[in-house]
């Protein structure tokens, strides 16, 4: 009976414990001399449209409706300047459908949230998860597992030094997974929760992006739900 008792506790300890984990805030604290883009409570630190963008349990969460579709991505921006080379971490968790975190962009219709740029791709069927796009510019820079150089004349060379569906069961849709994105001159890197997913260099130079806006996407289609915590910049 004892043995029973204990390894109840246990039990019960160990769902207690992954219970906290899920409300509690993810992830390690920024790092020392980070700026912490958000910090749990409103959204006074960005813009973007107040229908779909909201703060939940010191949570931003983004939502879309079958009942009321959008027409295009719409992004939520954070108003602060960004620093040229940087560091920069969130935790995310996406619930449906595709999302991102642009960087180094730049806004294309102020009054309905557009954003063109660099994308840190987010995707719930986990197949894009990681890759590097280009909003409104030149597609997929990159896939997962490939190191990338963009040609001065804006052709690709790609060397693979990983297999795409190995570094994405280190990915985990639905769950909280950590995003780092590293912008130093035109050298790009994505990991996901510690696992580099892909690495470029763009020197084709009238397109590439030393500077720009962050911003998080809400892409259009069917009902989606994204969550994103722990947002913190360090300059390079």
């Amino acid at each position: 009976m004892k043995r029973i008792a204990i390894a109840s506790l246990v039990c019960l300890g160990f769902y207690v414990t992954l219970s906290a984990q899920d409300t509690a805030p993810a992830g390690k604290t920024a790092p020392a001399g980070a700026t912490v883009l958000f910090d749990g409570t409103d959204l006074s630190q960005w813009k973007g449209r107040d229908d779909l963008w909201s703060v939940e349990g010191g949570q931003i969460v983004g939502k879309t409706s079958d009942e009321k579709p959008i027409e295009a991505n719409t992004f939520l921006i954070w108003k602060g300047d960004a620093p040229e080379n940087f560091e920069l971490v969130l935790w995310f968790k996406i619930e449906g459908g595709n999302s991102g975190i642009q960087y180094r962009s730049k806004v294309v219709d102020e009054e309905q949230y557009i954003v063109g740029g660099y994308q840190a791709d987010i995707d719930f069927a986990n197949t894009f998860a990681g890759i590097l796009y280009e909003e409104r510019g030149r597609g997929i820079l990159a896939k997962r597992g490939e190191n990338v150089t963009i040609g001065s004349d804006g052709k690709l060379k790609v060397e693979a030094y990983a297999k795409a569906k190995e570094l994405g069961s280190a990915i985990h849709p639905g769950e909280w997974n950590e995003f780092r994105i590293v912008a130093d001159g035109n050298h790009l890197q994505h990991f996901i929760n510690g696992t580099k997913t892909v690495d470029v260099t763009d020197e084709q130079t009238e397109k590439a992006a030393t500077d720009g806006v962050i911003a998080l996407q809400l892409h259009r289609g069917p009902a989606m739900t994204v969550r994103f915590k722990n947002i913190s910049l360090l300059k390079k």
